[in-house]
């Protein structure tokens, strides 16, 4: 499942993506340079590289071989490795050691096992560390706006490859950050009006 979920993000460009970037920059505004920072689901690292411009030592990994390729042409100034987000990260672990800060961008909302990507990700993370992790947004009102608009069967589209396979609410996705032992969570939406966002985009601590 892993390997489906991720040669679908390498899909993903800087311009499908690029709306989630101020309010991801913005959780990240804290971080000096010389900060080392992972993108785990980089897909073709587009996004990832939005941030060469912050002075900070830039790692991406994903799962697909074809999106690496591009990565690593694209962005010679970026580490890219191969890895599976839901498995433990040893090598990078034994050779970079834990990061200050961890981004994920819609990528939990593919996997089989969110938690034990969750758990993952505060395993990268140094002690006060920060992951930035956004996905699609699921809420009472967007839910109604589907229904009414005729669109519903197609967003839940089961046939669909490589397609979402989790619906997170903010209400789900801040109970599984709490149970893999994040604190200090922050929450914000972006994208289309509130309550109907594209996505949401939150902020979280490993403790200290």
């Amino acid at each position: 499942m892993a390997g489906i979920s991720y040669q679908y993000t390498a899909a993903n460009t800087s311009g499908s993506h690029r709306y989630l970037y101020p309010a991801v920059s913005r959780f990240l505004r804290h971080l000096p340079a010389g900060s080392t920072v992972l993108d785990a689901g980089c897909g073709n690292g587009t996004f990832l590289a939005l941030f060469q411009d912050r002075d900070w030592q830039l790692h991406g990994s994903d799962y697909s071989p074809a999106g690496l390729g591009f990565a690593r042409q694209s962005f010679p100034n970026i580490n890219f490795f191969l890895a599976d987000a839901q498995s433990p990260y040893a090598d990078f672990l034994s050779t970079v050691g834990p990061v200050d800060a961890l981004i994920s961008t819609e990528v939990i909302e593919h996997l089989y096992d969110p938690h034990a990507f969750l758990r993952n990700c505060y395993g990268l993370l140094k002690p006060g560390g920060t992951l930035v992790l956004t996905t699609p947004y699921h809420g009472y009102l967007k839910n109604i706006l589907l229904a009414l608009s005729g669109k519903m069967e197609f967003h839940y589209d089961a046939l669909r490859v490589h397609g979402h396979i989790k619906f997170f609410s903010r209400k789900t996705i801040e109970r599984a950050l709490t149970d893999a032992g994040f604190t200090s969570i922050e929450f914000t939406g972006t994208g289309r009006f509130p309550y109907a966002w594209k996505s949401m985009v939150l902020k979280a601590t490993r403790p200290a």
